[in-house]
């Protein structure tokens, strides 16, 4: 198996069994659609959210779009629509974006590690590859969840959280996950139109495109499992935060109290009444600084022995 770069002017070789068009431009797209008679849809119809725009049949030409996650290890993780179609000789793919699988699929073809002869038979490989980089997006960030939940929860009780850092890595884990959740949709739909509408498809194919879509189910019910232990590590996290915020206040309520008595005492002996005894005694300001620590002080005992201390 041989990879042909098309150049502008060339004609699309006849025995070309998968034609990648990467951002194409417009006189590749009237090439290929000179030569199999068929019309490339545009990059705003690939955007269209309707089944009827997605999945389709054509002049014996089956067209169907599915978003790929890309960038996910990034902080801007985006989803992109990609357009397969497939025929009885040839399989096209329309992209703008440059995912893992249509760099390390064509590898393994040039290197003959697998025989596939047929456009059906590559149309299901990259599937499949697709399929397993959905599966190390779900496992890598499966690794990110474990080590917010062991950072939100450490071990040691007096350890410190930064509980600014866990929620912004907390909202990255929850937005690949939603778009990884979103693509492998779109890609279920995908395989399980090819699989009804590929009727001249050989045994094998059928049968591959079967396991693809249970491969897909399973993905998605992890992808699911993965949203859910988001969730929960948010609201974790924003427990967290909000017993921290009531320890806060409850220091200030706590010292609120415990002033409160010594300043009682103390403005009463701030008055200026002229019959005050005290004012005279020779001891009534140490007595007034030790009364107003002794009714500091009761209200600490009082909250030490309610265990609110």
């Amino acid at each position: 198996m041989q990879q042909t770069s098309w150049l502008e002017g060339m004609e699309v070789p006849a025995d070309a069994l998968w034609l990648d068009l990467y951002c194409p431009t417009r006189s590749e797209e009237e090439a290929v659609e000179a030569c199999l008679h068929m019309e490339i849809p545009t990059r705003e119809e690939m955007r269209e959210i309707e089944l009827s725009n997605r999945l389709y049949v054509e002049q014996q030409h089956l067209f169907m779009t599915a978003t790929l996650l890309t960038k996910f290890d990034t902080a801007e993780p985006e989803n992109h629509a990609t357009t397969f179609i497939v025929n009885e000789r040839h399989l096209i793919t329309v992209r703008y974006i440059d995912p893992v699988p249509f760099r390390s699929f064509p590898a393994i073809l040039l290197k003959g590690e697998e025989e596939l002869n047929d456009a059906h038979a590559i149309f299901t490989g990259l599937i499949e590859a697709i399929i397993n980089r959905a599966a190390d997006i779900l496992e890598a960030i499966t690794v990110r969840a474990d080590a917010i939940t062991r950072e939100i929860f450490p071990l040691q009780p007096n350890a410190k959280v930064d509980h600014t850092q866990a929620l912004a890595r907390i909202g990255q884990c929850g937005d690949v996950a939603s778009k990884a959740r979103e693509s492998l949709t779109t890609l279920w739909r995908l395989v399980a139109y090819a699989q009804q509408n590929l009727k001249h498809a050989s045994a094998e194919t059928q049968a591959q495109l079967a396991a693809h879509g249970k491969d897909i189910t399973a993905l998605n019910d992890h992808a699911a499992f993965i949203s859910s232990k988001v969730a929960f590590l948010l609201d974790a996290t924003l427990g967290m935060i909000s017993i921290a915020q009531n320890n806060i206040i409850k220091i200030f309520s706590i010292a609120a109290v415990v002033f409160l008595p010594p300043t009682l005492v103390a403005s009463i002996y701030g008055m200026n009444f002229e019959h005050m005894p005290e004012l005279r005694w020779a001891y009534g300001y140490p007595t007034a600084l030790l009364l107003m620590l002794i009714a500091a002080m009761l209200p600490v005992l009082y909250f030490k022995r309610k265990k609110w201390l």
